[in-house]
């Protein structure tokens, strides 16, 4: 399973690739929705990860072009600060077509519940994750 993560907080990115590839998942990174959208036309991955604030392209913005071409886009998005509160950009994003969204700070085992559920054929057991 190949997931494009998408965040902009460089510790942030690491701890969430982490716990991904710790389940079975094969992680691209990137730094801000610009790069997100290059890495997806390039690996075409199975589940983009996005944060919403970020420089360059903000996850909003990434998940309405990407639609644009690739309605079936499975995507999640992770929201934890901006100038309205987290809810109300993951609200959006929900509405855009998110599958799951998730408030910063992030719990590993809820996070990797998701994906496992997302995607049964991973070798973990969701209950262990």
């Amino acid at each position: 399973m190949q997931i494009l993560l998408i965040e902009d907080v460089r510790t942030e990115r690491k701890i969430f690739k982490r716990w991904l590839e710790e389940i079975g998942c094969e992680v691209i990174e990137a730094s801000n929705g610009v790069e997100g959208i290059d890495l997806y036309y390039e690996n075409r991955p199975d589940l983009v990860i996005t944060d919403i604030v970020m420089p360059e392209k903000e996850g909003i913005e990434l998940m309405i072009d990407l639609r644009k071409e690739f309605p079936g886009i499975k995507v999640f998005a992770i929201s934890g600060a901006g100038v309205k509160e987290p809810g109300e950009f993951l609200g959006l994003a929900k509405h855009l077509g998110a599958l799951r969204t998730f408030t910063k700070p992030l719990e590993k085992a809820t996070f990797c519940r998701a994906v496992l559920e997302l995607f049964p054929e991973l070798p973990v057991d969701p209950e262990d994750a």
